[in-house]
């Protein structure tokens, strides 16, 4: 008789902590799920926070290269400006140079034309 009642208190009580796990797991399932649910949650919101950053940085990279490109052109087109000045200038001053040699060269060409004139018709070298 011992050992029936022995046998039926282990029944009992292998069926009573069976239970009550099965209780303590399904608590432990639904809290599960919503910690799973809490960290999907949390994870969108960071991933949404780390694309909003993300895409301010990028427009700020943006913004940055081109106002570097929109100076880089400035500063090219106002050497390209100085670099026509200086042409514009040289030319110039080479036109000056040829004309002033041209006149040169035209007045001396006119002052042998005339002196050779003046020798064949016997006139002195000198005026």
């Amino acid at each position: 008789m011992n050992t029936t009642k022995m046998t039926r208190f282990l029944i009992a009580a292998g069926l009573g902590v069976g239970l009550n796990c099965g209780i303590a797991m399904a608590q432990d399932a639904g809290q599960d799920m919503k910690d799973a649910g809490h960290a999907t949650k949390d994870a969108a919101v960071d991933t949404g926070h780390a694309t909003k950053a993300a895409a301010k940085d990028t427009g700020h990279a943006t913004k940055k290269v081109y106002h570097k490109t929109a100076h880089g052109t400035a500063v090219a087109a106002d050497k390209t400006g100085d670099a026509a000045k200086d042409v514009g200038h040289d030319t110039k001053v080479a036109a000056k140079d040829t004309g002033h040699a041209t006149k040169k060269v035209a007045k001396t060409t006119a002052h042998r034309t005339e002196n050779a004139g003046d020798a064949l018709a016997g006139k002195p070298e000198q005026h």
